[in-house]
């Protein structure tokens, strides 16, 4: 099931129904008007974001889809794999363009397109992450060294990747050099990292339940945000970088004020588990 928030209000808009097993990940559309998801069922499945009508479903993936995300442009939809593989789906057509893409030895657990949609990375737990072309498909770059890579996501410039493993290490790359800079501060893995829309925080979410806001350039740890029972399995920026949203594994969905951390979150009663929240890029929905 996936529930659509509305913030406002703090009630569920709509509630989506379709895929047969577990939904790892969700994404809304650039324009907010569609929503993709990933499951364990194997599926990809793309669903109106307003009447929960599905538009597409996208076949091809051997094994649970644990990662799915658009291109900033909205085109084309990316997708990572238990099956080992990175896809790249036309949106419009429902057909693969590209892949599977092959590199990775283990399960791709995320991928996303760069700002400007000419790149893809992908985090696996082989323990690298890979940057391939995403017009031709060539893997272009590979970040080593941490143990299995459980997150990574590009900064707004593309000029850095944040990425986050299962010894509770977050690792900030530069793209062109390669150099890195090591943020410690979980205690066990790290399910999700993301940038602050400017770049200049990082925010990570773990199995200890905490989530620690970073500053992007020296690495510090500028806060940790606590509330959640169990695994903060997701987090995001709202898209004007005033809110952070944390999924958890507690069946709840937390908004936090970016500038008051020390404010408690607003708290939104899930059904399940949640294990992913994107907001809407107007930032009145919670996905």
């Amino acid at each position: 099931m996936i529930c659509v928030w509305d913030v406002p209000t703090r009630h569920i808009a709509l509630s989506i129904a379709g895929h047969s097993g577990w939904v790892f990940s969700v994404a809304f559309s650039p324009d907010g008007a569609h929503i993709v998801s990933g499951s364990q069922d194997k599926t990809i499945r793309i669903s109106d974001a307003q009447s929960g009508t599905l538009a597409r479903i996208l076949n091809g993936h051997s094994h649970w889809v644990n990662s799915v995300a658009y291109s900033p442009d909205g085109k084309r939809v990316v997708s990572g794999s238990n099956d080992q593989t990175v896809c790249i789906w036309d949106v419009e057509t429902g057909r693969l363009v590209l892949g599977p893409l092959l590199g990775h030895t283990r399960s791709v657990e995320e991928v996303h397109f760069s700002m400007d949609s000419k790149q893809i990375l992908s985090a696996s737990t082989d323990g690298t992450v890979l940057v391939w072309d995403a017009e031709t498909g060539n893997a272009i770059r590979t970040f080593s060294g941490q143990s299995r890579v459980c997150s990574a996501i590009f900064s707004p410039d593309s000029r850095r990747i944040v990425s986050g493993d299962e010894n509770g290490i977050v690792v900030v790359w530069d793209m062109q050099s390669s150099d890195s800079i090591m943020l410690k501060g979980h205690m066990d893995r790290v399910y999700s990292v993301v940038f602050s829309p400017d770049g200049k925080r990082i925010v990570s979410g773990g199995m200890d339940g905490l989530i620690i806001v970073w500053d992007a350039k020296s690495g510090h740890a500028l806060r940790t945000l606590t509330g959640h029972a169990r695994f903060v399995r997701s987090v995001a920026f709202s898209p004007d970088g005033k809110w952070i949203v944390s999924g958890s594994y507690d069946t709840t969905v937390r908004i936090w004020d970016a500038d008051r951390l020390d404010h408690m979150p607003d708290r939104l009663e899930a059904i399940s588990d949640s294990s992913d929240a994107t907001p809407k890029r107007e930032g009145c929905m919670i996905c």
